[in-house]
């Protein structure tokens, strides 16, 4: 009996024979006038002719045809098959059964017809496991873990329970929030830097656009080291040259980067300390793990290559079955030691701490006491009267006060408080900038700080 494990994750689809990763290639397909080719051969040509690739049919997994010229007679499911079809001949070799670590947006039906290609194609599944259950092999002691991991175009926060053992507690997907935009954003920018420093426009041909994509991942190494990098294309028999500050790589993510801290954020309740589990996928992104340092606070924990499929090989050990007899696993025992995370060392973030709530023209002090929003007036209490013709408001619906040096927001509706657009989990930390929304559709506060006491 020979068992190996796979992750299903579109931005680097791993199969894991052993120690050894024998496959690890994007979920990109690319039809030409004879075959149909996946993974790294159709990803080089992403930009050269991008009307003959697909990279959403993980993502739309369906069995209806695809509406786009080329592809009109093949579905996702199609493109799905043979992406596992080339995945199985490049390592699966002769192993006997095959573990399967699944993202959180797979749901029933998807899985099922996950299920249904793998027998098809007579991938010996025998299990299936939640991707964060299977990477999360230890307990964070003191801490609350959220595990991240992003794709081609979602990013998945998964929230961990640990009575004994790894047990997913709630998933937040970011749609439209994947590595494919960063890749957007990022190529515009070396670009403008190229147009700016040497009059040579990368991105005005389809073949030095896929240059410059194929480029990208050793220019995002040095970033992620080193304060510029040094940007060289060769065309034409001329070398084209450029430079360009770490930060800007930084700076162009921001659109992406920002959702992704203001939902962590949510995640966590006031009083719980972060433990931020990441993939290496997302620790190569530059400015990524100091911004969720920075924005929510704990710890950061950098996963190894393959940590997923390594999680589910090593872990499970009672197989289910076969075929759509198998069920998800959301839960597996710990193999790893513990990590301790300091409750001091690993405070929450007690920068930028707002000093007022600003409603309208009216800027109200946040102090010890609670200010508290809500549709009907308390005794004894500071509270901003909201009108009690807006839906979705409860008589005291939520508070705002300082608690340890830190400005804490507290839920206390039916309806829920939202922050930066995410609704909370019972308590949060807020900061300068951050922006307050009660009711359908809602009033909206901002949290501000000034040295003048003004306002209520």
């Amino acid at each position: 009996m020979t068992r190996i494990a796979a992750h299903i994750n579109d931005a680097a689809i791993t199969l894991l024979n052993g120690e050894r990763i024998a496959y690890r290639e994007p979920g990109f397909a690319l039809l030409d006038d004879r075959n149909l080719i996946t993974g790294n051969e159709a990803f080089a040509s992403a930009r050269v002719h991008p009307r003959r690739v697909q990279h959403r049919f993980w993502t739309d997994l369906a069995t209806t045809p695809l509406k786009v010229q080329r592809f009109d007679h093949l579905s996702t499911a199609d493109l799905v098959s043979r992406q596992l079809e080339q995945m199985w001949q490049a390592g699966g070799g002769h192993a006997t059964e095959l573990v399967v670590a699944v993202p959180a947006y797979m749901d029933t039906r998807r899985l099922g017809l996950f299920l249904g290609i793998a027998g098809e194609l007579k991938l010996p599944v025998v299990a299936m496991v939640d991707a964060a259950v299977a990477a999360t092999r230890r307990e964070y002691r003191n801490a609350v873990p959220v595990h991240i991991d992003m794709s081609l175009h979602t990013t998945t926060l998964t929230r961990l329970m640990q009575p004994g053992r790894a047990q997913l507690e709630r998933v937040e997907v970011l749609q439209d929030c994947g590595l494919y935009a960063l890749y957007d954003r990022w190529l515009n920018t070396l670009a403008e830097a190229f147009v700016q420093q040497s009059r040579f426009d990368p991105l005005h041909t389809a073949e030095t656009e896929q240059m410059l994509l194929n480029n990208l991942p050793r220019w995002l190494s040095q970033a992620a080291q080193q304060d510029r990098v040094q940007l060289e294309l060769r065309y034409g028999g001329i070398a084209h040259t450029a430079e360009l500050e770490s930060l800007a790589l930084v700076g162009a993510a921001a659109p992406i980067y920002q959702p992704i801290a203001s939902k962590l954020r949510a995640l966590y309740r006031a009083e719980e300390t972060p433990a931020i589990q990441v993939t290496d996928r997302i620790a190569r992104l530059p400015g990524l793990p100091e911004m969720l340092k920075a924005r929510v606070g704990g710890e950061v924990f950098v996963l190894e290559p393959g940590a997923t499929a390594r999680g589910a090989l090593a872990r499970v050990r009672e197989i289910s079955g076969q075929g759509s007899s198998i069920s998800l696993r959301r839960h597996l025992p710990w193999d790893q030691s513990s990590a301790e995370v300091e409750r001091d060392g690993a405070a929450r973030v007690r920068v930028g701490v707002p000093t007022h709530l600003l409603f309208g023209s009216k800027a109200y002090a946040v102090a010890a006491a609670p200010l508290v929003l809500g549709s009907q007036t308390g005794d004894g209490e500071r509270i901003i009267v909201l009108g009690t013709d807006m839906p979705g408001i409860s008589r005291r619906h939520c508070s705002v006060r300082l608690q340890h040096g830190q400005c804490v927001l507290e839920d206390h509706s039916r309806y829920g408080t939202f922050l930066n657009g995410h609704r909370i989990d019972g308590s949060t930390v807020l900061q300068v900038g951050d922006s307050l929304r009660v009711g359908l559709p809602g009033f909206e506060f901002q949290m501000i700080t000034t040295d003048e006491a003004y306002g209520t």
